[in-house]
């Protein structure tokens, strides 16, 4: 799952856009297989290493599943309540003690992800935190999470802005902000502020960088829960929750 900095502008930023768009107006709606890549290609006048790109952060994203020698298939949105009940990941994992490290805290322009989930401008830019969740010790999340420009998160509540703290002067380091610490999504709701979500639920593999944090193959399978967050009619936060295999089941109970 990794993060592509590449501007809003770029032609796989469009490619990704246009995709997307089709899945939204219902060219290709949730269920439906996407056409073969040579036809798909074709169709929208790109070419075939191109597609394969944008095809592979679709599914990084949770829009599509790909699967071998069966074509890419548009995920279906989850049935309500499940997952559209607004609760953060260290509630997710139910049960146990739950300690969030906090690897990474950027100011960044927008990406294929962040700029199309939280319709950011070229001139804005995305609050990035990754942060490793721990159930009893071990890692059981990587949370990637891209909180909107702040102008946007005062005009949607002035609290949503302040909930993210000071403007990182300079990218944090891993391990930095060891101390307490929690997802962007639970710093959020702990404002009081009306928010609501949608998401999708795919999967994907841990890759290297995550594998190397935990001392796990990046091959390890993952589950890929990606959720969009929006404030008075507009966009928040976008964020990709990985849980690799052998993490708790996730709960959709609040703990008490």
């Amino acid at each position: 799952m990794p993060r592509q900095g590449d501007r809003r502008h770029s032609p796989r930023v469009e490619l990704y856009e246009r995709i997307v768009a089709a899945i939204d107006d219902g060219t290709f709606p949730p269920g439906a297989k996407l056409p073969p890549e040579p036809e798909l290609a074709a169709l929208l006048g790109v070419s075939r290493p191109g597609l394969r790109e944008v095809l592979i952060l679709l599914q990084e994203d949770g829009v599509i599943t790909r699967r071998q020698g069966a074509g890419s298939t548009v995920n279906q949105l989850p049935p309500a309540p499940g997952l559209e009940r607004l609760l953060p990941v260290e509630t997710l994992l139910g049960p146990g003690t739950v300690r969030c490290h906090r690897r990474a805290v950027e100011l960044e322009e927008p990406t294929d992800f962040s700029g199309y989930h939280l319709r950011l401008a070229p001139a804005e830019r995305a609050c990035f935190w990754e942060t490793v969740v721990e159930v009893d010790g071990a890692a059981a999340c990587f949370a990637h999470e891209w909180a909107a420009d702040r102008s946007a998160l005062r005009a949607a509540d002035p609290a949503l802005a302040a909930a993210l703290g000071d403007p990182p002067k300079a990218p944090a380091r891993p391990g930095d902000g060891d101390g307490p610490a929690t997802t962007m999504l639970a710093a959020f709701l702990d404002t009081g502020c009306a928010l609501t979500a949608r998401g999708t639920l795919g999967a994907t593999v841990l890759g290297k960088e995550r594998g190397e944090a935990i001392s796990r193959p990046p091959e390890t399978p993952a589950m890929l829960l990606t959720q969009t967050v929006s404030a008075a009619g507009r966009p928040v936060l976008a964020a990709k929750y990985l849980f690799p295999s052998g993490a708790p089941l996730l709960s959709l109970t609040p703990r008490r």
